[in-house]
């Protein structure tokens, strides 16, 4: 059973509405509980967010039993984490012990008193992972509908979009055939160790002299290939050699293993190791057929065949053209936002390039915003596509996008026009967009999972946009307090 929000005051206690937050204050907090204050005030809005998330985390489960976190608590704490970029044990202290952050979430400011509520890490991970990516997306739209007018001089301002993509990086490290086997071997010896010793079956004794081995090898056989001296590739072709040799003698034994606890009768949890170390043992075949027609024979391997990580098996290899980092591990995220630096619509791109996402954003924009509400559109040459541009020109009164390689004189007549340059120096607005958009966590996804990934860029592009419109009331609060 959940509450949407606790609406009886207990003893001590502040109502939402009356919490006094500080309009000073250069911390990256106050705005975004500026934000959230702001929502619970507009009941319209605050409803309207609440329905969805009951729709998603309540489904049809019963209305009786144990009370579970207010829906309330877990949108707040989900924003508040991407807002400061932190994980969830810092998160767990300032749900404790930060008294603003309490009082917006409608709690007591006595942690340790009669009317105490605790929030373990866990229990806020668990409730946070129940949204998705989509539910984040129809209440970004809602925010930004009701948010807009904030900012805007006159009614009616058409958007002023503009539109890039930036790499959201998994949290993983640097692959290289030889560092993937060896995480292959220490997930099956380290797996396998578990499941043997929780059903009190010997076999494992020496696991540490086996990840001893290995690592020894996979080290000894990277020093060789990023140094020189003579007779380099013989000593590295011995050393790939021994290595393989170690691997194939532990997925022999990591085989033998599993057919023999498939025999045995395991706990669901063992079941699902189970299920797990024999992905990592697939996994280790794999690798050693990598590494075997790389260096030892000399095969090209083609990109599709490449994994690279073990753990986030959803991670692209993504060359943008940089000097640095020339290579990222993740994916790109496709941002757009308005002259406000408000972001209107993003979308984690899944192998995927750029020109292939423009037509599908110009219509989920039009579909939300209307054919005669956007006055321009800007985009840098990564999306450059004449059939895609003719096609814009049609829907909104000003592209720009700009054509690569050699221009024709009716491009550079086009491109020279007064309207297309300053539309295009007012684009590089969005490269500080995608800057403050690192600083509340969308630098590094430390999620689990594509899921996990998506719902965390969805929480990032949200504590952005709460946390510009909470600067922009704050500054509203500071002009009404120098007028009076």
């Amino acid at each position: 059973m959940r509450k949407r929000f606790e609406s009886q005051l207990k003893l001590g206690q502040t109502a939402i509405e009356d919490v006094d937050i500080p309009a000073n204050s250069r911390d990256e907090l106050p705005p975004v509980l500026s934000a959230l204050k702001w929502i619970f005030i507009e009941t319209n809005i605050r409803d309207q967010i609440l329905d969805l998330l009951e729709t998603k985390i309540c489904g049809d489960k019963q209305v009786t039993g144990r009370r579970g976190m207010d829906l309330w608590h877990v949108f707040c704490l989900g924003i508040v984490r991407l807002s400061l970029d932190c994980n969830y044990d810092r998160l767990e202290y300032l749900v404790h012990y930060d008294i603003l952050l309490r009082q917006i979430m409608g709690l007591g400011t006595d942690f340790g008193g009669m009317f105490g509520k605790c929030f373990h890490h866990r229990t806020i991970s668990d409730n946070v992972s129940l949204i998705d990516e989509d539910v984040l997306a129809e209440v970004n739209t809602i925010l930004l509908k009701s948010g807009r007018p904030l900012f805007q001089s006159r009614v009616g301002e058409p958007l002023a979009v503009k539109v890039d993509t930036y790499v959201l990086e998994s949290n993983v490290h640097f692959p290289t055939d030889l560092n993937l086997l060896w995480d292959s071997c220490r997930k099956c010896t380290r797996l396998l160790r578990d499941l043997y010793d929780n059903n009190d079956i010997k076999g494992w004794r020496k696991w540490r002299d086996w990840e001893k081995k290995i690592k020894g090898q996979m080290r000894l056989c990277h020093r060789i290939n990023k140094g020189g001296g003579a007779n380099k590739q013989e000593r590295l072709e011995s050393a790939v050699k021994k290595y393989l040799e170690l691997a194939y003698d532990l997925e022999a034994k990591a085989n033998k293993c599993i057919e023999e606890l498939k025999d045995t009768f395991l706990f669901v949890r063992d079941y699902v190791r189970l299920l797990e170390a024999e992905r990592f043992q697939d996994m280790l075949i794999k690798h050693i057929d990598l590494i075997d027609r790389r260096l030892l024979k000399g095969e090209q391997i083609p990109h599709d065949e490449k994994i690279f990580s073990l753990f986030e098996p959803h991670t692209e290899w993504v060359n943008k053209g940089k000097l640095y980092p020339s290579v990222e591990l993740g994916h790109k995220l496709l941002v757009a936002t308005d002259q406000y630096g408000l972001i209107l619509d993003y979308k984690v791109m899944e192998q995927t390039v750029d020109g292939k996402e423009t037509l599908p954003l110009v219509d989920r924009l039009l579909k939300r915003y209307g054919e005669g509400n956007i006055g321009s559109i800007s985009f840098d040459k990564g999306f450059s596509e004449q059939e895609n541009r003719e096609l814009l020109e049609l829907y909104i009164p000003n592209v720009a996008m700009p054509k690569r390689g050699k221009l024709s004189l009716k491009d550079e007549e086009r491109e020279g026009t007064k309207k297309f340059k300053n539309l295009r120096s007012q684009h590089n607005a969005i490269e500080s967009d995608i800057n403050c958009l690192e600083h509340h966590g969308l630098n590094r996804c430390p999620d689990k999972g594509l899921n996990g990934f998506k719902r965390y860029a969805g929480l990032g592009v949200l504590a952005y946009n709460l946390h510009k419109i909470g600067n922009c009331l704050l500054a509203k609060k500071n002009q009404i307090k120098k007028a009076a």
